[in-house]
């Protein structure tokens, strides 16, 4: 099954190895588009999965602040999303 994170009419990324974590689907780093993610300061703690970093995503001509996260790293039960990048904030996820 491939997935598809989509905003503003752009794709920010497509995978067949994405890994459904509460709903969310996490996509290997490496099948983000490059130059969509832009760093932010933003943190959340998960009490289970550790602590959230936060990208802004850049994309359509537009900005949509804190739109994605990931765990840099992530405790031993959340290990499987390490290196995975998720959506939210009106980014569509669909099968394609």
């Amino acid at each position: 099954m491939t997935m598809a994170a989509i905003w503003n009419g752009e794709t920010l990324a497509r995978s067949d190895d994405t890994v459904i974590v509460e709903n969310n689907h996490y996509f290997p780093a490496s099948d983000v588009q490059r130059g969509v993610l832009v760093p932010t300061e933003t943190t959340s703690l998960c009490p289970w999965k550790g602590t959230a970093n936060y990208y802004s995503i850049n994309a359509g001509g537009a900005i949509n602040e804190d739109a994605a996260w990931y765990y840099p790293e992530p405790k031993e039960e959340a290990s499987r999303i390490k290196d995975r990048i998720a959506f939210w904030k009106g980014v569509e996820v669909v099968e394609e």
